[in-house]
Parts: C-alpha cells; sequence; structure tokens
C-alpha cells in the first residue's frame, strides 16, 4: 500500500513542478519515487519516510543548482534583436558612403553608413557591423 502512496505522491509532485519550475517540488518528488523504491523493497514506514528525506536534501543540495545554472545560462548569454547582430561580418551589396548605401548581414540587407564619415566601401567589400542606429547599421573594414 506505501508503495502506492509514494508514487501517486511523486507525480502529484512531479506534475506540480510543471506549473512551478523552481525545481523544489521536483527533488520531493525524486525523495518521493526513492521512497517507493524502498517500500517496494519491503522497508518499513519509518525507513521510508528516511529515504525520502534524505534523498529530497541530497538532490535539493547536488541536482538543483545544477539544473538552475543549466536553465538560466541561456538567456543569460543570448543576445537578441539588433544587439545580435553586432559585430557580425557584412557584405556590401551597395556602396556604402556618408549619404547611402547597402548591406547584407546573415541574409537580410540592411540600411548602412561608415561609423567614420570619411570611409567609402566599395560593393564586395566585407566590414564589420559596429552599431545599430535605428533602421541603419553602423559599419567599419577591419
Amino acid at each position: 500500500m506505501w508503495l502506492i502512496v509514494w508514487l501517486v505522491v511523486g507525480a502529484a509532485l512531479i506534475v506540480a513542478e510543471i506549473f512551478t519550475t523552481t525545481f523544489v517540488l521536483l527533488m520531493f518528488g525524486l525523495g518521493a519515487f526513492a521512497a517507493a523504491g524502498a517500500a517496494a523493497l519491503g522497508a518499513g514506514v519509518p525507513v521510508q519516510a528516511a529515504v525520502f528525506a534524505v534523498v529530497s536534501a541530497l538532490s535539493f543540495l547536488a541536482v538543483r543548482p545544477t539544473l538552475t545554472r543549466y536553465m538560466r545560462r541561456d538567456v543569460r548569454d543570448t543576445q537578441m534583436g539588433v544587439e545580435a547582430l553586432e559585430g557580425s561580418m557584412a557584405l556590401v551589396i551597395e556602396a556604402v558612403d556618408h549619404d547611402s548605401g547597402q548591406i547584407k548581414i546573415d541574409g537580410e540587407m540592411w540600411r548602412a553608413r561608415p561609423y567614420d564619415a570619411t570611409q567609402t566601401f566599395a560593393v564586395g567589400d566585407r566590414v564589420r557591423v559596429i552599431e545599430i542606429k535605428g533602421a541603419t547599421a553602423m559599419v567599419w573594414k577591419d
């Protein structure tokens, strides 16, 4: 009977974790499944409770920090929007000077101006995007 109780509690905790995404209930769910394993092996209720407590605490201390760090790393490291374009290389499609110009960045056409207004770039030149101002890429030749 205790085997089924622990399995139901473990499943309920893991389902509840889906809605919280804090990895706290998941650790308790792992403890409940470990206690179910102890119950399946014939351990008494005090031993099952101890297994639940120990596995929950150890997984909370060992597994949760790793999961949290893994889930948060992409959010912290990924640049989005125009920030992702800054620093990338582009191909000059139409000569770039202080009045006009066009470049291609990763297959997208962008209006371009030289970062240094005295520079000009010919068609076919490779340039680096220094900054995006509005809908215009400020470029520089390495």
